[in-house]
């Protein structure tokens, strides 16, 4: 069999629809927060050990490295609670059109930046 379609190898040429970059996001939000839970089920579990466990938590997030860590777990909280309360308005039959859909996730990109800027504020 032939094929004579085109194809694309140059994925700079392909534009994005803002529907799919905050879908795209979400997900990868989503995965990224289900990594974080070894490190928090860490954290959680050896500081709960002692009083010595506790103080060498209170160490290790000291670190500047921990803290970029922790922003970064508590950025993905703040980005998939907005886009997760989106996809509930549109379970609940919101934002499904075309006109509206576009502005929903603009409106979820621009919360979660701004929560995500006010996160890295009270982490640092």
């Amino acid at each position: 069999m032939k094929n004579n379609r085109p194809v694309n190898l140059d994925l700079t040429t392909i534009r994005m629809p803002v529907t799919a970059i905050a879908s795209i996001t979400h997900r990868v939000t989503g995965v990224g927060l289900f990594v974080a839970v070894g490190f928090l089920l860490w954290a959680l579990s050896t500081s709960l050990e002692s009083a010595e466990g506790f103080r060498q938590v209170q160490g290790v997030m000291s670190h500047w490295f921990a803290k970029f860590i922790t922003w970064g777990i508590v950025s993905f909280v703040v980005y998939h609670l907005i886009a997760g309360i989106k996809h509930l308005f549109m379970d609940a039959g919101y934002f499904e059109t075309k006109e509206t859909g576009p502005v929903a996730s603009k409106v979820v990109l621009v919360l979660s930046a701004i929560g995500i800027v006010l996160v890295g504020v009270w982490v640092w």
